[in-house]
Formats: structure tokens, C-alpha cells, sequence
């Protein structure tokens, strides 16, 4: 399938990220450090967190170099697993050259969707966005200069099922990653059960004080100081999935309905990048309802 974007960063040849998480207790750090120096790698970055140092979660990502990586990369998942498994702490390994495939999920409003598009081409977000998918047809031609495959699969109403399962068909293999760029449809729990992959949503801070239609206009009536957005991983559960990214800008009586919005969409687009580049640099790691973002 063609894709705007490359799926191997050859400057990140030889390089890992190791990711670990689970009851704290002495010599974690010591254990992983140890297996990557018998095989000779080195240490770039080591960032790690405890909730209690006393029986807390503890949570570390290291991102290493290892000379001939790809090779070496199943002896070293072998002694991980006998060092990492016998004090039960998930882990996953994973070589840093290959980007994440991404799949981006639109309706209409085009600033998210182009704003990630146009990062990826500008090699300032570390993706390779396979497809679209949109239940409109509006946004086609912007995608396809982007040399980037759209799907336009309608949501009818009373055969949500029948687009859930395009969805799948298209989904199936070809990505590892959903990012949902102002996708005004909400999806099934079917759907979240059998997409298999994170699934990442923006969306204005104003909820659930100003849900529905008109949020800005609603914001603006109340006459609220602060804007924002939100974004965070779909559960099944709307709009109340762990969160990745937040930020708010300030805003006064001045502001007419159209400068919110306006402002609004400029917040939404980089808290959805950064929430984006996050998961896909390995970032994130996920505790029930809460994340920790290195």
C-alpha cells in the first residue's frame, strides 16, 4: 500500500528503546542495566518513575545503542525475558528505526488531519500515516497531494456495523496505531474490541461543561478565561480514556465565538502532535487509567 512517508529511519540504525513496568522493588534498574552491558550496548537515555518506592509501579524506558542491533535483537530479547520474567515486570523491546504505521480517522474539519500530514512530510513527527479514512469526501483532494491512499466509507445511519467492519477490513495489518483527527463519529465497543491497536482522540477541554454542538459558542456565553484540548487514548468508556497530552491558552471577553474557535483548532493540533509523538517515540506508558509520559 502506498504511504507518505518512509516506514525505516536509517539514523536511528542500531538503536532501541526498552520499555518496563510493573511493582517496584530493589535491583530493577540493575538487572536491565546488566543484561545490556554483558552484550555491549550503550546507554543513551534512562528515564524512570515509581508511584512508591515501597510496593508503588514502577515505570522505566531506556533507549540504548547495540552494534548490529537487528541481528543481536532476539538473543537480547532472550536474556531480558530470563532476567525481566522471573520478577514478573512487563516489558517490550523495540528497535527505534522502525516507525509506527498510523492511520488517521477524519470527518470535515481539516486541522488536525493536515497539520499531521504536514508534519510527517516535514519530517518533524516520527510516523508513517498509511491512510485516511473519512465518512465525508470533502478532504479527499487535500489528502491525495500529500500522496497518501483516502478512504471515503459513509456512516449511514442504522449500518454503523457495515462501516466498523470496512474499518477492520482496512485496518487489518497495515497499521499500529488510529489517531482520530476530529472524527465526529462515535465508535462501537465492538469496534474497540477488535481493532487490536491503540486508538488516540482530541478533543476540546470544554467537556462535559459545553458538550454538543456550538461548544465555542457556548463558551463563549458562559464567558470562560481558558481554552484547551485533550488528548487521549479511546476505552470504551467516552471520552474518559487515559490521558496523553493537555494544554490551554488564555483568552478574555475580547474574543468574539469565531477567534475561540480559531484559537481552539490551533491548541488541538499540537496537543494531538505532541500526544502522537509521544506513543509513537515510546513515551508512553499506560497504568489502568493513567499514563506516564518521559
Amino acid at each position: 500500500m502506498a504511504s507518505g512517508g518512509s516506514t525505516i529511519d536509517s539514523s536511528l540504525e542500531d538503536t532501541a528503546r526498552l520499555i518496563v513496568q510493573g511493582t517496584d522493588r530493589p535491583g530493577i534498574v540493575s538487572r536491565i542495566t546488566s543484561v545490556l552491558s554483558e552484550l555491549g550496548a550503550n546507554i543513551a537515555s534512562l528515564n524512570q518513575h515509581t508511584s512508591d518506592p515501597e510496593g508503588g509501579r514502577f515505570f522505566q524506558r531506556t533507549v540504548f545503542t547495540l552494534p548490529q542491533l537487528t541481528t543481536r535483537i532476539e538473543e537480547l530479547r532472550t536474556k531480558l525475558a530470563v532476567s525481566l520474567n522471573e520478577i514478573s515486570m512487563e516489558w517490550r523491546l523495540v528497535e527505534a528505526k522502525t516507525r509506527k504505521r498510523v492511520a488517521v480517522f477524519a470527518s470535515k474539519s481539516d486541522h488536525c488531519l493536515l497539520d499531521l500530514l504536514w508534519r510527517q512530510r516535514r519530517g518533524e513527527l516520527p510516523v508513517n500515516i498509511t491512510m485516511v479514512i473519512s465518512n465525508h469526501p470533502d478532504l479527499s483532494e487535500d489528502v491525495r497531494s500529500f500522496d497518501i491512499p483516502y478512504f471515503y466509507v459513509p456512516v449511514e445511519k442504522g449500518k454503523r456495523e457495515e462501516a466498523e467492519a470496512r474499518h477492520l477490513e482496512l485496518l487489518e495489518g497495515n497499521v499500529d496505531l488510529v489517531v482520530l483527527a476530529r472524527y465526529m463519529q462515535i465508535l462501537t465497543e465492538t469496534f474497540i474490541d477488535n481493532v487490536g491497536i491503540p486508538v488516540i482522540n482530541i478533543h476540546h477541554s470544554f467537556l462535559p461543561a459545553f458538550i454538543g454542538a456550538g461548544p465555542y459558542r457556548k463558551a463563549k456565553e458562559r464567558g470562560v478565561k481558558l481554552i484547551g484540548a485533550t488528548a487521549h487514548y479511546v476505552t470504551k468508556d467516552l471520552d474518559e480514556g487515559p490521558i496523553i497530552a493537555q494544554d490551554v491558552i488564555h483568552v478574555t471577553h475580547k474574543e468574539s465565538t469565531t477567534d475561540l474557535q480559531r484559537m481552539g483548532a490551533d491548541v488541538e493540533r499540537r496537543v494531538l502532535s505532541s500526544a502522537v509523538e509521544a506513543h509513537c517515540e515510546d513515551r508512553v506508558l499506560r497504568d489502568d487509567n493513567v499514563t506516564v509520559v518521559f
